[in-house]
């Protein structure tokens, strides 16, 4: 059994809070770690049972009264017993109640984060980091902000990379031998998140244009999002485009990147980026294997950025520096794939190559960075194919892609 980032996190919270959701993509580990924290004070319950949830769904109240210290397992189908919660909460405030989790993000809908404001902590949950596959300390983020990244002699390099990076996060997944039959459980796991776990959160029109509207956002992985395109591939508007984009963030298969942006600089993309939050997912929709990206490795740059980016966003769920990603590109197309801005202000910057060469263009985003963060810029690097850091300059490095796990 893997040691999952957020496991410390869910214990802290528990200990001071009454409702604790563990939120992210089905199939990530959430029911092994809640079932592994249970004990036998604690009453598990999944809403995935039929008869359970059709209980919860006629008398959510009802459902409610009388549980204590309870695991309910996928909240996002029966949303009503939040607001249950709420009310048995509000009638007793002791802390670890109830451990909850959903495989959709409920918290989108209005009436229910409102009414657990101050009541739940919310913690986010992805597939499985390298560092947590291979049983590391997660410590990328605390040493790019002090600038004190290492080379890694033992790092992945060239295919071995591309083969780790294919694999993706999903337990199960990762858990088979062979490529064919893990790209078999990534078509039989999307087919499933884009009919069960959709219909969970909303009514869409066009459910069965669905995979075609993903296959063409898994070629847009890794670019600025451009809603009027993504919504003609399926004969719908923006506005709708739009919309499916955002119910494919809320069952955590996509996420959109937000801009960084200063007034020191005037001419700045304000659009956000796409990415897929697993890159095996993404390449078994794009239908990229092993043998095709050795054969043509152009195809790898877009994956990688992807996997990056879902690398980060797990190391943040277990570090204790509080940061918000972002994407940054001028008009002069000097862009840096990854901003991630710490609570105090400062700046730290991660461009993404996939070749085990880099030149001192490649640093152009990150310099035009450091420019307009002034002071608050403290690091910035070029992940790229190698085992070796080699320095560019004050506060700037090519970096192994491996010193995100090792």
């Amino acid at each position: 059994m893997y040691e999952r980032f957020v496991e410390r996190r869910v214990e802290d919270a528990l200990a001071d809070t009454p409702v604790v959701l563990i939120v992210g993509p089905r199939r990530a580990g959430k029911t092994t770690l809640v079932r592994k924290m249970g004990n036998a004070e604690r009453t598990y319950i999944t809403l995935d049972d039929q008869t359970v949830l059709e209980a919860a769904q006629s008398d959510p109240a009802g459902f409610i009264r009388g549980l204590d210290r309870a695991i309910i397992d996928e909240i996002q189908r029966a949303p009503d017993l939040l607001l249950a919660i709420k009310k048995t909460v509000d009638e007793d405030y002791r802390p670890g109640r109830f451990l909850l989790t959903g495989s959709a993000n409920v918290l989108t809908l209005p009436r229910i984060a409102d009414s657990l404001a101050g009541r739940m902590e919310t913690i986010r949950m992805l597939p499985l980091a390298r560092a947590e596959i291979d049983g590391k300390t997660a410590t990328f983020l605390g040493r790019l902000f002090e600038g004190k990244l290492q080379g890694d002699r033992g790092a992945p390099v060239g295919d071995d990379l591309v083969q780790l990076v294919l694999q993706g996060g999903y337990p199960e997944a990762i858990a088979r031998e062979s490529e064919r039959r893990r790209q078999d459980w990534s078509r039989s796991y999307l087919a499933s998140v884009l009919t069960r776990d959709l219909r969970d959160i909303a009514d869409v029109e066009k459910l069965t244009e669905l995979p075609k509207f993903v296959r063409l956002l898994a070629e847009h992985s890794g670019q600025l999002v451009n809603y009027s395109h993504f919504g003609a591939s399926i004969n719908v508007s923006h506005k709708t485009g739009q919309r499916y984009v955002g119910l494919l963030e809320q069952v955590f298969l996509v996420s959109t990147l937000q801009p960084w942006f200063t007034n020191a600089l005037k001419r700045i993309t304000k659009t956000p980026k796409l990415h897929f939050l697993d890159s095996g997912l993404l390449a078994t929709v794009r239908g990229l294997s092993l043998d095709r990206v050795k054969a043509d490795r152009n195809l790898f740059g877009s994956l990688l950025e992807s996997f990056v980016f879902s690398e980060v966003l797990k190391l943040m769920t277990g570090s204790d520096l509080r940061l918000t990603p972002h994407h940054f590109r001028d008009q002069q197309m000097r862009e840096v794939d990854i901003v991630l801005e710490r609570d105090d202000g400062m700046i730290a910057g991660i461009e993404i190559k996939a070749s085990a060469t880099v030149k001192s263009s490649d640093f152009g985003g990150l310099r035009t960075l450091a420019e307009a963060c002034g002071n608050r810029f403290t690091y910035g690097v070029v992940l790229y194919d190698s085992a070796d850091v080699v320095p560019f300059g004050d506060k700037l490095a090519a970096v192994p892609l491996s010193s995100l796990w090792n």
